[in-house]
């Protein structure tokens, strides 16, 4: 029976190896946070101007149009960000459970590991661009209608 226990350093060393990618899985936990947060507001602004929609004529009613294209736009962004940041979590867990079944069944998969480590950290990086996108997005629509400025021309 011994000889298919492993030691408890060894785990140990394993539990140590697989910090980072459990800290990375903090990170990304809270990119999720953010974006499942944004898309709450982008939602509920889409319902306001749902309501407001038929009811609008004139520059208004193409001020409302212009901005439910705009939120759908960062719907979209927004959902392919938190499918990569999910599908990234998901590749950091499984590099924490391959660390652990390589060394409990004597596998030398380091470079399957390492294959989906660096997976997880595009799908990442890809993650982060989306965020980045949305927030352009969302600040290119922000726009002060200058008869509201009251700017002496």
């Amino acid at each position: 029976m011994q000889q298919f226990s492993p030691a408890v350093s060894t785990i140990a060393q394993t539990i140590q190896l697989s910090l980072s990618p459990v800290f990375m899985l903090a990170g990304i936990g809270a990119l999720l946070n953010v974006l499942a947060g944004r898309l709450a507001r982008v939602v509920d602004r889409v319902r306001a101007l749902e309501t407001l929609h038929p009811r609008s004529e004139g520059p208004e009613h193409d001020r409302h149009v212009w901005e439910l294209r705009v939120l759908d736009r960062r719907i979209t962004v927004i959902n392919n960000g938190l499918f990569l940041a999910v599908a990234s979590a998901v590749m950091t867990c499984s590099v924490v459970a391959m660390l652990f079944v390589a060394e409990l069944a004597k596998l030398h998969i380091g470079r399957y590991v390492a294959v989906t480590f660096i997976l997880a950290m595009l799908l990442l990086i890809a993650s982060l661009i989306a965020f980045i996108v949305e927030v352009r997005v969302s600040l290119a629509a922000v726009r002060v209608r200058s008869e509201l400025l009251e700017l002496d021309e």
